[in-house]
């Protein structure tokens, strides 16, 4: 059974309680904190950020961030790209990441997206395998940071 979760807009209300929200400290080096999400998002406006802290009930457990609708160039994938995903630390292994990928992929769609792409670091301890998993493919290509291009169909 997938985890019920919501996806809702950060604001200052919930702000503090999101950014509080953190991986394993062994998962650091595969998945910047909520708080450089949005440093990168503020770096990157071309990057079209959309993000939506993941609450379970009323307890923020997780963040999500897409480049939305780009224009792929060199160093921006898209046009939908999985920027970030993070589940925190004592609410890992309970579904989370499976309901958040089923609510983005479910606005993708309601949007007409293909595909949706991402990519992550290589080695011991990466969510490759929780990707594949659920469907996403790898495309033989490797970003310019050196991590592993992965695809989802949506079609």
């Amino acid at each position: 059974m997938t985890a019920r979760i919501r996806l809702v807009e950060v604001t200052d209300a919930n702000c503090d309680a999101v950014i509080a929200v953190r991986v394993h400290p062994a998962q650091d080096r595969f998945v910047a904190s909520v708080e450089k999400s949005f440093e990168h998002a503020a770096e990157h406006p071309e990057a079209n950020p959309w993000f939506r802290a993941v609450f379970a009930g009323d307890e923020p457990v997780g963040f999500v961030m897409l480049s939305w609708d780009v224009t792929p160039a060199p160093g921006l994938l898209g046009p939908y790209f999985l920027w970030r995903l993070l589940i925190g630390a004592g609410h890992q292994g309970r579904g989370y990441g499976t309901a958040i990928l089923d609510e983005v992929v479910a606005l993708l769609r309601a949007e007409g997206a293909t595909e949706l792409v991402t990519s992550c670091v290589p080695g011991e301890g990466t969510p490759e395998p929780f990707y594949r998993r659920y469907g996403f493919v790898p495309t033989g290509e490797v970003d310019e940071d050196g991590e592993t291009v992965l695809r989802l169909d949506l079609r």
